[in-house]
């Protein structure tokens, strides 16, 4: 008797693409492991034989390849209409059993995991038909029937450990494998697999120039419908231009390309037309796929950005860092894979190109350095060779405020009254804009040209990603992680309004500066976020290395402290952002308390606002900042709809007036990028 076997199901409707599925996996499977592979259809007996079929194949082959023996089972013969031979099906390390009801309920007892793909009714029946059309035409509808009563009565789609939707002919083995690790079950079966996917090579180019970076946006990923540029468009002294030395440019094209979205604790990861779906939290996802080395920098690289992940976590994903369960209307995280990016360093006036080593890596290099060249050629002219101020001619974004003046106001009060009972020390309680237009009269890409143009940022970004477009001007670091283990917040929270005139400029600098208020507010955050740094730190390595320092930008002045920590060495890097997230200066203090606070006070999703923006680098790096100053517009067949979040700490000695002055001071320096006004109480 053999130790008893991995057995994974892959189960679906005729025509899902099982068959190529199973094939691609048992081939990746073999190159370490011993694998059977058995298909259902040599075991139904005939084409009413469906609920049969399954009877048979869970006592004569599940049950004695989970004992370890071999399973003698009987054949069909299709072309006699009867039984056929006994064969032999060996345990072997894995068995992938194929077919419809593969995972099926008199099945599921013997099963370590379950595969479900599906597609489209339509192309099921052509895939199936064209494979197998001479025999298996006069029956389509009548074996349909059988498989609709079977999933009536057995939803086996909604016990699946896997789904694979949209399945092509190229069937994603390793997207499959990827989702398998999450599984306790089979992950220990699959850590060679595992091991050599991680056994990547990088291609790098160094190129001594200055290319117009939105212009080679536009040029490399102007027609991807999932590309993003974090863009580092302030070029000021101090700690921010440390903070905007590199932008990154990437879409999810290439070979490992792919894009990701999560939602309600479902994650789908698609690469071509093939998805695969997995159920369990992101940051559990996020530990499966990053935070091990699996890059490391060329020689004389300076950015920690070796190609990885890039895009959004939303503020809903605070339901895993204990938050509760709030649905918004926009994922709550979606990142593409760049298996492939630009990285400019603005200090040292050179563009970086990146590629994994793979067939079409020296393709892409050759056309992203004709791109750049052609991009250097158009330095100093106006962003992306367009004049556009953001919306299309003639289109006005009138914005609707959700709170009124009054009701912002009476919220204030209700925070201050909760500071007062005891159960928080400091609200961050925020609002939302929201214009509505007619699809298409806005152009998210000339938008965030405006916006970068009014108000540049270090941490300015544009992310594109299928239906959605996040805009963002951010000034604010919500976490850094490096490849050595080194970590950093610098939280804001303290803001005045600049002004034209220099002296009264300097006096609402000064004013800010000297403001107890402010400096209590971002004193608390500090406490908050050294708390949440320590969780994951060495003993004793977390320090203030500035406190309250006054950053000024195009149309704030900012109080900003920085918090540093080094990751005990061997901790998972997912878990120590969770613990970190959301960023502490968006939610008050403390942490889970005020959370709970907001979902009352607020009574809305954030969204994309007041999450994290960046990317998690296949060196083990991220570098993550905080979605404010952030427009979110999301395409629907016919309107548009375009979002700006705003908000403010509230403390027990808040004005009502000053707080709510203070919003309309931070929606300013978008709002007037898009020629548009903050609604009237």
């Amino acid at each position: 008797m053999s130790p008893a076997p991995v057995i994974i199901a892959i189960d679906g409707r005729s025509g899902a693409g099982k068959t190529t599925l199973a094939i691609e996996l048992a081939a990746r499977l073999r190159e370490h492991h011993k694998v059977s592979l058995f298909h259902l259809e040599d075991i139904y007996p005939g084409w009413n034989g469906l609920a049969a079929g399954i009877d048979r194949y869970a006592a004569t082959v599940l049950a004695p390849l989970r004992r370890g023996e071999a399973a003698r089972w009987v054949s069909w013969d299709w072309e006699r209409h009867y039984d056929g031979e006994t064969r032999l099906t060996q345990p072997a390390e894995i068995v992938l059993v194929e077919g419809v009801g593969a995972a099926a309920a008199a099945a599921a007892p013997y099963l370590d995991a379950v595969i479900w793909a599906d597609s489209p009714d339509e192309d099921r029946q052509t895939r199936a038909l064209a494979r197998d059309g001479e025999s298996y035409g006069p029956y389509w509808e009548q074996w349909a029937r059988q498989e609709d009563e079977w999933l009536a009565a057995d939803n086996v789609p909604s016990r699946a450990d896997v789904r694979v939707l949209n399945l092509a002919d190229g069937a994603a083995p390793a997207e499959v494998l990827q989702a398998l690790q999450y599984l306790p079950a089979v992950a220990p079966a699959l850590l060679p697999e595992l091991s050599a996917r991680r056994g990547l090579q990088l291609a790098a180019e160094r190129i001594d120039a200055a290319p117009h970076a939105a212009r080679l946006f536009e040029l490399l990923y102007g027609g991807s419908p999932n590309a993003v540029w974090l863009d580092s468009s302030l070029a000021e002294g101090g700690a921010a231009a440390e903070r905007s030395r590199f932008s990154i440019l990437a879409d999810d094209g290439g070979s490992y390309g792919q894009s990701v979205r999560h939602r309600s604790g479902r994650t789908w990861v698609t690469v071509g037309n093939s998805t695969v779906q997995t159920d369990g939290g992101f940051f559990r996802w996020l530990d499966g796929v990053w935070g091990r080395r699996a890059l490391r920098a060329p020689e004389g690289y300076p950015c920690e950005f070796t190609l990885g992940w890039l895009g959004y976590l939303g503020y809903e994903l605070k339901r895993e860092t204990g938050g509760s369960k709030v649905d918004a209307a926009t994922p709550d995280a979606s990142l593409i894979f760049a298996g492939r990016a630009v990285v400019l360093d603005h200090l040292e006036r050179t563009a970086w190109l990146l590629a994994l080593d793979t067939p079409d890596a020296g393709e892409w290099l050759a056309t992203a350095r004709a791109a750049v060249a052609a991009a250097e050629q158009v330095l100093g002219s106006a962003a992306g060779g367009s004049s556009g101020v953001g919306p299309s001619a003639g289109t006005a974004l009138d914005f609707g405020a959700r709170d009124s003046e009054a009701a912002y106001k009476a919220k204030i009060a209700a925070a201050q009254h909760e500071i007062t009972e005891g159960n928080s020390y400091e609200v961050c309680l925020t609002t939302a804009l929201t214009a509505t237009v007619a699809a298409g009269e806005i152009d998210p890409w000339q938008t965030y040209l405006a916006l970068r143009r009014r108000n540049p940022a270090p941490f300015a970004s544009f992310l594109r990603l299928a239906d959605l477009t996040v805009a963002s001007t951010s000034p604010e670091r919500f976490l850094r992680i490096c490849a050595d283990g080194a970590m950093r917040a610098e939280p804001i929270k303290g803001t005045r309004g600049r002004d034209s005139d220099a002296a009264l400029d300097e006096r609402l600098r000064h004013d800010l500066e000297s403001s107890p208020k402010d400096r209590a507010e971002n004193i608390m955050i500090v406490d908050l976020l050294r708390n949440d740094l320590s969780h994951f730190a060495v003993p004793g390595s977390v320090s203030v290395t500035r406190l309250c320092a006054i950053e000024s930008y195009a149309t704030v002045h900012q109080m900003v402290s920085t918090i540093d920590a080094r990751l005990r060495p061997g901790m998972p890097r997912a878990e120590a952002v969770a613990a970190c997230f959301p960023a502490g200066s968006m939610t008050g203090a403390p942490k889970v308390s005020t959370m709970a606070i907001l979902d009352r006070l607020e009574a809305a999703p954030r969204g994309v606002y007041s999450g994290a923006i960046g990317y998690f680098s296949l060196s083990g790096a991220t570098d993550l900042a905080v979605a404010i100053r952030t427009l979110v517009v999301a395409s629907g067949p016919d309107r548009d709809t375009v979002s700006l979040g705003v908000g403010g700490a509230i403390t027990a000695d808040s004005s009502p007036q000053e707080e709510y002055e203070e919003i309309r001071t931070k929606a300013f320096g978008v709002l007037s990028a898009l020629g548009a006004e903050f609604p009237p109480g």
